[in-house]
């Protein structure tokens, strides 16, 4: 196959090609989880002969892949020792005015996120800052998106600030010898945050105002809720219409499911309620959830007899979907979640539109907003939930500082700095950091071993196998053959190029991916101009940055459903964000790494 030529390519740069592409159309278009599809696309690498076994797992291997996995052990410690709750209730304080409240917020956010995942740090500042927002009377829709974009801009401040960041200069260490410092992004990195900040408020009355999520359960009409009759139901018997089941206050019937998964829809008033059933509404969850009380109804997973069966002091709490949870692609029942945590799903949020089926059958998608019914100890489970939801609704746990809050942040302290003046490698001063997390207890087995997401790390060790294919098959030297065909000889232009399509295809898949697969172009594109490939990297990694849509970035996805955005509403500022970076690392990049 690899002496098979067409346009120029091989047979198995073609299969390279179709199988990138059809990455991104199936994450785009499907819901399958991302790090399903990627191994796929290995699989098809593999079985093709395109890769062998070495080129193709590789990235399994990678120390800037098992940096990350050591990251987020670092980052557990600090947040179970209290460090960024710390963060949160020391900087936010009580500004006089909107802008004062930007700063305020943003500040903490990207120097935080400098060093820790910026997932993480939008995860603990979320709660707070719907709190926060209804002190100041500002709509939390005004200041959840620069929430987000703070943590991406800190995040471009420092080699560990983003995943593409660790991948790249791995990467470029690997084919260079050289390694990039710990702060060597920052010269670029922090210019963005400026040049950011400044965007941001300057042109504040682009950032929309929106209900927040849990206005839009309370206000909107379009929204499904799903309520069980018990068999000693007084309206076991008797038809819709005599039950006054039919329109109610709130909303109205749109489907009956039977318990042997007959659907009535749509229902007549003269069908006869039977035990068992599931009585499907459209309307106003809250005012929905009325009917419990006047009319015998409940919330329950399985059927019951009695009332009496279901824990009367149950409350209604609200959860956002991160993007690498285990419930996406799949319903709640289908995950197990009601029997696990004695929980149900009431309604669901996505984008202000009526979800047309059952919520419990309802395929649960990236940010959505999920309204759950539960016992008052399911708050208490929250350490136990993080990968899979983000609770908006629990109690503020006040953590007070101790000896481990201060261990904690000298070992991370510690490990910023051996790297800082290359005393020991970046997974070196990691793995350390993480051993000595776990011995002083800032950071339990247990803990430790469910802070790190096998799923994202999948993505991650996968996408550079994806771009090793791009490497190998000679791919990456026919693209940068026709970057300087259309560019000339100018590296400027070239650059340019390579950071816009890096910047468009990050707004639509991993970023993580868009690094590794532009990795090799960028550095056979400096091959063939004859140029440092340096400036290429760390414009890459600033160009991995994504603000125009919310399935861009996690942090995005996190704040969506909370702030009750439409999914055009990051593009407004987005777009000029992600041609700031562009610009920047245009003008800049050249400066500090000559060509």
């Amino acid at each position: 196959m690899e002496q098979i030529l067409f346009a120029g390519l091989s047979g198995y740069a073609w299969v390279a090609v179709l199988t990138m592409l059809g990455v991104f159309a199936v994450l785009i278009a499907t819901k399958l989880p991302a790090d399903f599809v990627f191994l796929g696309a290995l699989a098809i690498l593999l079985l093709t002969g395109t890769l062998d076994m070495q080129e193709a797992f590789s990235g399994f291997s990678s120390s800037s892949v098992i940096t990350v996995g050591f990251m987020f052990v670092l980052v557990a410690g600090l947040t179970e020792t209290g460090v960024l709750h710390w963060i949160t209730r020391k900087c936010l304080g009580t500004p006089k005015s909107y802008t004062g409240a930007l700063l305020r917020l943003m500040a903490p956010v990207s120097a935080a996120s400098a060093f820790l995942s910026n997932t993480t740090v939008v995860s603990m500042f979320l709660q707070i800052v719907l709190i926060w927002s209804k002190k100041l009377s500002i709509k939390p829709s005004k200041l959840l998106i620069p929430l987000s974009y703070a943590s991406v801009l800190g995040g471009l401040c420092t080699i560990i600030g983003t995943p593409p960041n660790l991948i790249i200069s791995g990467l470029y260490a690997k084919e260079t010898g050289t390694m990039f410092g710990f702060f060597e992004v920052g010269k670029l990195g922090i210019i963005c945050l400026v040049v950011g900040y400044l965007m941001i408020l300057l042109m504040k009355r682009l950032l929309p105002e929106r209900n927040q999520s849990s206005e839009q359960f309370s206000q909107s009409k379009e929204f499904t809720t799903e309520l069980l009759v018990p068999s000693d139901c007084p309206s076991v018997a008797k038809t819709v219409a005599e039950a006054g089941l039919g329109q109610v206050d709130g909303g109205h019937i749109v489907e009956i499911m039977r318990f042997d998964k007959e659907i009535i829809s749509p229902v007549p008033d003269d069908e006869f309620i039977i035990g068992g059933d599931r009585l499907i509404y459209t309307g106003v969850p809250e005012k929905l959830m009325a009917l419990k009380a006047s009319h015998g109804l409940v919330t329950a997973a399985e059927h019951v007899y009695s009332v009496s069966e279901v824990s009367k002091d149950r409350t209604l709490v609200q959860a956002v979907v991160p993007e690498y949870s285990s419930l996406i692609g799949r319903t709640f029942m289908g995950r197990n979640f009601e029997k696990l945590f004695n929980v149900v799903l009431v309604a669901v949020s996505r984008e202000g539109k009526r979800i047309e089926n059952s919520p419990r059958e309802t395929v649960i998608m990236p940010g959505d907003t999920l309204l759950i019914e539960c016992n008052p100890d399911f708050l208490g489970q929250a350490d136990m939930l993080e990968k899979d939801l983000v609770l908006l609704n629990q109690p503020d746990k006040d953590i007070p500082v101790s000896r481990k809050t201060i261990v904690a942040s000298v070992i991370m302290l510690a490990v910023v700095l051996l790297t800082t003046f290359n005393v020991l490698s970046l997974v070196t001063a990691s793995l350390i950091g993480l051993l000595a997390m776990l011995a002083t207890r800032c950071c339990s087995p247990a803990k430790a071993r469910a802070s790190i997401s096998g799923s994202t790390l999948i993505v991650f060790a996968a996408s550079l196998g994806l771009g090793s294919a791009i490497q190998s098959t000679g791919l990456a030297t026919t693209i940068a053959d026709s970057i300087q065909g259309i560019c000339g000889t100018n590296p400027y232009i070239a650059l340019i190029v390579i950071c816009s399509a890096t910047c468009v295809l990050s707004e639509f898949i991993s970023n993580t991916a868009a690094a590794a697969i532009f990795f090799p172009i960028a550095l056979q594109t400096a091959a063939v101009l004859g140029v440092s490939p340096a400036p290429f990297m760390i414009s890459l990694m600033i160009s991995t940055a994504s603000f125009a849509t919310p399935i861009g970035s996690p942090t995005h996805l996190l704040v969506y459903g909370p702030g009750g955005y439409k999914f055009t509403d990051f593009m407004l500022l987005g777009v000029l964000m992600n041609a700031m970076t562009v610009i920047v690392s245009a003008i800049f990049a050249p400066m500090f790494w000559p060509f």
